[in-house]
């Protein structure tokens, strides 16, 4: 499961737009935040996708995606004009589609290729699924099939997208929102398909034209429950009217952290409830794990991402990247199924992995040190530099990060216990630290 905002310039305190998403899903999906440069393409070149190859666009932007490992598609990511996109899971009761579709995280990477701005961005997503469908199963390990909602902006604007099978609603966003694996469109769409107020008609989903409610009508209630969306919708909305107006990356950063108390249990909560999501039983908390943060800035004329580019971002530091400035040495070991050093994502899990064993006693020395990090590159972030610096910071910001982890990962593995977790928690990541191939002390 997943959360994505966005804040409009209006709102924030240097007037720039700012969206972040929490990408969660198995605690095993290692995520790869990959570079695409733009390309060209012949009349008759095709794509596979997923599950579905599709024909290719004559001309690919540049793109920087956070994806699944297994997949072809993406969970967030930003192109060369500065579209940022986000997807939630979001389930209804309109029938799921088979493989032989386009997955949601498909139909966002299509769009950051394919768009230029917010409004083309949306407009790709919904031809796409008109032309090809949306479905697939998306769950690593196990069976997951949803439809999806999207969060869409650029520097001018921003947009909800919300889908239920072919049919959809969306909505331009005014200062700030947010979404979650829910539908939120209700009546206040400023864009719908064509069919989708009398398809409901047709199933006395609702009774009269004047009462319908895409969320209502559409929104399976079972699923949408268990997914703790409600709590973390609203959780979102919070953090982001309370700072409005004083909102920045930092802020950003903190809201993304957020576990909704303190302190905080990652055993302990039934549902997944947080927005910063840790994985902790089978049942109800399995997809549930933050497997990568980011945060985009836009202004005119630039854009900064800052990413985990690893799990659970209270365990973890934001690094900066630049679509101008990408070093290609960064994305030559991307991670698999399996644990691996030489992975930036893998190692680090084996950090997380050894704070989640006794979380509120390790995790405070961790995030003093990163926060440390994070706010000195933040501080040469947010002066000029040129591609050579933004370069130069972000291989530093990776090099210091990476050093810190192994120096935390070797004093934790000689520190002792001082409140051992349950069985059925202990079980729980036994089991997905053999599959993994983590050893943990």
């Amino acid at each position: 499961m997943c959360d994505t905002f966005v804040i409009l310039p209006e709102k924030t305190q240097n007037g720039s737009l700012i969206f972040g998403k929490n990408s969660d899903r198995e605690p095993n999906e290692a995520q790869s935040v990959e570079f695409h440069p733009a390309k060209d393409f012949s009349q008759n070149d095709s794509v596979t996708c997923t599950y579905l190859t599709i024909p290719q666009a004559r001309h690919t932007n540049t793109i920087l995606i956070s994806r699944p490992f297994w997949m072809w598609g993406a969970e967030m990511g930003i192109n060369e004009h500065g579209v940022v996109i986000g997807n939630e899971a979001v389930f209804t009761r309109i029938p799921h589609e088979s493989n032989d579709s386009l997955t949601g995280m498909d139909l966002l990477r299509l769009a950051l290729e394919r768009s230029q701005t917010s409004r083309q961005a949306l407009d790709t997503i919904t031809q796409l699924i008109d032309e090809f469908g949306q479905g697939g199963n998306c769950g690593y390990t196990s069976k997951l099939y949803y439809h999806n909602s999207f969060m869409i902006a650029d520097h001018n604007d921003a947009w909800i997208l919300e889908t239920a099978g072919k049919y959809w609603a969306a909505k331009k966003v005014s200062g700030f929102d947010a979404i979650s694996n829910r539908l939120s469109i209700t009546k206040d769409f400023d864009l719908i398909h064509p069919e989708a107020i009398s398809f409901a008609l047709s199933r006395s989903w609702v009774k009269y034209r004047k009462s319908f409610s895409f969320a209502k009508c559409f929104s399976e209630p079972i699923y949408t429950r268990l997914t703790g969306s409600r709590t973390r919708l609203d959780a979102s909305r919070c953090n982001l009217e309370a700072s409005e107006g004083s909102f920045t990356v930092q802020t950003a950063m903190s809201h993304l952290r957020d576990h909704g108390c303190d302190p905080y249990d990652p055993k302990g909560q039934p549902l997944m409830d947080s927005i910063c999501a840790h994985s902790a039983n089978p049942v109800t908390r399995h997809s549930a794990q933050t497997c990568n943060s980011m945060i985009v800035e836009l202004s005119k004329g630039n854009a900064t991402v800052w990413t985990t580019m690893t799990s659970a971002p209270c365990t973890s530091v934001y690094k900066p990247i630049w679509l101008e400035a990408i070093p290609e040495q960064i994305f030559q070991a991307l991670p698999d199924a399996k644990q691996s050093n030489d992975t930036l994502w893998w190692h680090h899990e084996k950090l997380h992995r050894s704070i989640l064993l006794d979380y509120s006693r390790r995790i405070k020395p961790v995030q003093e040190t990163f926060c440390e990090l994070e706010n000195s590159w933040y501080l040469q972030a947010s002066s000029e530099m040129s591609v050579d610096e933004k370069m130069s910071l972000t291989l530093k910001a990776i090099e210091q990060s990476s050093r810190a982890t192994k120096l935390f990962i070797n004093k934790l593995e000689s520190e002792p216990f001082k409140r051992y977790p349950g069985f059925v928690y202990r079980s729980y990541w036994s089991r997905q630290n053999k599959a993994a191939g983590i050893r943990i002390q």
